[in-house]
């Protein structure tokens, strides 16, 4: 994963990133934890500047969130709470599950978003209760950026800064972005076998 991630964003620079990071919104086990330090580290050995970088991650980050605040708003909340009670498993949500999504949404509302988007995980999640309640779209994507900037700038300065030390990073980073995929898709995997409806 390590040098597959390095590899593309060596040969694809700024849109290599985007990419990356709209996949991380959309298929989690592409995580930005790797992305944006690898881009970081990439951005320090010469590669895409580093100002370009955080705005490229940014962008990809943003663009997945709004596809997300898009499907929820497309869906709205009954069309989207019969999708649960038919996949429920396979999505590992329960209408209950939703319900709290949404009322943590409703009490927060921009800075749920805001810092949402600053919790892995949430990141992606956020967006849906936020389509459903119809929050403005500029609003949303305004406290998205703000938050998407913030999270990408941290993680590309951690690896910018660690550039001196790349070789020795780079040994234990890749066997533990293999360990970060396969612990995803087992959270996934488990969840799906020990998922039960609503009563």
């Amino acid at each position: 994963m390590f040098d597959w991630i390095s590899s593309f964003l060596e040969g694809g620079g700024a849109w290599a990133i985007a990419a990356l990071m709209l996949l991380e919104n959309v298929f989690p086990p592409i995580p930005s934890e790797l992305v944006m330090p690898l881009a970081g580290f990439n951005a320090a050995r010469g590669g895409t500047p580093l100002w370009l970088t955080i705005l490229s991650g940014t962008a990809g980050s943003l663009a997945g969130a709004w596809l997300w605040y898009l499907v929820g708003r497309a869906f709205g909340d009954k069309r989207l709470r019969r999708l649960i009670a038919r996949h429920g498993r396979w999505l590992t949500m329960t209408p209950s599950e939703l319900d709290r999504a949404q009322a943590w949404f409703e009490r927060h509302g921009a800075a749920a978003v805001f810092f949402g988007r600053l919790v892995p995980t949430i990141r992606t999640l956020i967006s849906i209760p936020a389509g459903i309640a119809r929050m403005s779209t500029r609003r949303f994507l305004l406290f998205s950026a703000l938050g998407s900037f913030l999270w990408c700038t941290f993680l590309a300065l951690a690896g910018y800064w660690l550039e001196g030390s790349y070789e020795q990073v780079s040994e234990w980073l890749n066997p533990a972005s293999m360990l970060i995929v396969l612990g995803l898709i087992g959270i996934y995997l488990w969840r799906v076998i020990r998922w039960q409806p609503d009563s």
